[in-house]
């Protein structure tokens, strides 16, 4: 009997800044889990980040540190292809062909675009410009079936499913047309500084975000500091984000509701809650920081594992970019 195919997932994750509570309560935590029900396909994407100016030794030491943190993290190499983006040249070969099949004014309706280039007013480059469609060439060249996507990556996937429909029109069935991979609703983790905006990896005040690999006084140091209303009742509430913000974070690591919350320190004050929360959060991310340390200190077996995840990725599009470029008319060899 001829085994079911399962259906493929692709995500990527930039190599800049260690990722946040938010990025792992949001999305990373639940990527192993994924690979149990889904043959799936995870990338440190190197090329994206250098729509942005990077320092070239210290982007270097990000990439494997992102790496060995999806490893730690979960992700079985022997389950899932994991894989640096730059390792497989044919992101840029796809990434070409599809730019001429995507329109200029798809482009520039892009709204991360519009937001980036006021952020970087002094560097507003192509590469900014053409990012999505590279996107849309990590996700058709391993021909995904599922995207996880935040709200920022709507957009692009969007016009990933014009790329791919507008190309099947014209060539026959190339590339699966992918759809968005909705994961089970983590409440928007928001700045412990400021709770009216999301926690940001580039947040200047180092107490605004936890990151996945801070240690646990630098935690529970955080977490005391976060900022509150002037009341002192664990609830939700209006004019009280602050502390609300604390019970999704609470929440998502103890997978406790709001009412269970509010039930579980009735009757206590903030400061208990906030070293609650810290500890709570320490444990959770202690396991994955100690995988890590250990993983990032065994070099060969960080470059053998991205050697053969480089393997993977390649033979996994292989397939994918000759058909390709046999359409479009180029000689194979």
């Amino acid at each position: 009997m001829e085994e079911t195919r399962k259906k493929r997932i692709f995500s990527g994750i930039q190599p800049t800044n260690t990722p946040h509570l938010g990025n792992y309560l949001g999305a990373l935590r639940n990527w192993h889990r994924l690979q149990e029900e889904y043959d799936c396909a995870y990338s440190i994407v190197d090329l994206h980040s250098i729509t942005v100016r990077q320092d070239p030794v210290k982007l270097r030491a990000q990439i494997k540190e992102s790496y060995a943190l999806l490893l730690a993290m979960g992700i079985d190499p022997d389950k899932s292809i994991v894989f640096v983006q730059g390792h497989n040249p044919a992101h840029a070969q796809l990434s070409w062909i599809l730019s001429c099949y995507t329109q200029f004014g798809e482009l520039s309706r892009m709204t991360q675009f519009k937001d980036k280039s006021q952020k970087h007013p002094e560097n507003i480059n192509a590469g900014l410009f053409t990012y999505p469609v590279l996107m849309a060439a990590d996700i058709l060249l391993y021909q995904a079936d599922l995207v996880p996507v935040g709200i920022d990556q709507k957009q692009h996937l969007e016009l990933t499913r014009n790329i791919a429909e507008r190309f099947n029109n014209l060539y026959g069935e190339t590339f699966i047309v992918p759809e968005p991979y909705i994961t089970k609703s983590v409440e928007k983790i928001m700045s412990l500084a400021d709770p009216a905006k999301k926690m940001s990896k580039s947040d200047e005040n180092p107490n605004a975000t936890v990151t996945v690999l801070d240690d646990r006084d630098t935690i529970m140091r955080k977490f005391r500091r976060a900022v509150t209303d002037s009341g002192c009742e664990v609830r939700r509430g209006e004019g009280k984000e602050g502390i609300e913000n604390l019970m999704s974070v609470y929440g998502a690591v103890t997978e406790k509701t709001f009412e269970e919350i509010e039930k579980e320190f009735e009757g206590k004050g903030y400061g208990d809650f906030k070293a609650a929360v810290g500890e709570a959060v320490a444990d959770s991310l202690l396991p994955m920081r100690e995988e890590y340390k250990r993983i990032i200190a065994d070099k060969a077996y960080l470059e053998r594992c991205m050697k053969e995840g480089a393997e993977k990725a390649f033979a996994a599009s292989r397939r994918t970019l000759r058909k390709v470029n046999k359409k479009v008319g180029f000689i194979d060899l």
